[in-house]
């Protein structure tokens, strides 16, 4: 698949088929994720891959999203920020934060180009999860994601247009201004 066809057939998905992914594929997209950008290179996610059923129920209740306890495998993205905080400080936080959404995004994109499909969770009883899933107390879960092949097709969500969100050389400029040269002025 094109990268801007898995960008565009993305969506959030609630509803799943009760066929079951090949795990190797959720493995394939979690390879995906690992290769996205990382401060200093310096790795700061893991990824739990959970298959057993009264786990996928008890994040279900914990995230009062019926909808996981309908797939077949979650992934859990924790994050251990200690060696990316240590060596940046205070931006270290931050970078942490930057890492996990490009590493998910790039997951995300993977999950669609293998045909499967699954739904950012971000919502959850944070210490309830972290049990769970026996996660220490010092690291965050970042998000769940229910994993499985969509009931139906659906179209992604309308996005904001380009000049909604696109500026030039500063915040209030909505407009690309010509470039003069030199023998212009």
């Amino acid at each position: 698949m094109k990268l801007d066809d898995a960008i565009n057939l993305r969506f959030s998905c609630r509803k799943f088929k009760s066929k079951k992914p090949n795990w190797r594929d959720i493995i394939e997209a979690v390879d995906a994720a690992r290769k996205a950008p990382l401060a200093g290179n310096i790795p700061s996610l893991k990824f739990i891959l959970i298959d057993k059923p009264e786990t996928i129920a008890s994040l279900a209740q914990e995230s009062q999203q019926s909808f996981v306890a309908d797939v077949h495998y979650v992934v859990a993205v924790v994050s251990e920020k200690v060696d990316v905080v240590r060596n940046f400080e205070e931006r270290g936080e931050r970078y942490t934060q930057y890492q996990a959404g490009a590493a998910i995004e790039n997951f995300l994109l993977k999950i669609t180009d293998l045909g499967l499909a699954t739904c950012w969770v971000g919502a959850f009883v944070d210490g309830n999860v972290k049990n769970i899933l026996q996660v220490p107390s010092d690291l965050e879960v970042v998000a769940l994601f229910p994993i499985g092949y969509a009931l139906r097709e659906e179209k992604q969500k309308r996005k904001p247009s380009l000049d909604r969100v696109m500026r030039f050389n500063s915040y209030g400029e909505k407009r690309m201004s010509p470039w003069k040269t030199p023998d212009a002025i």
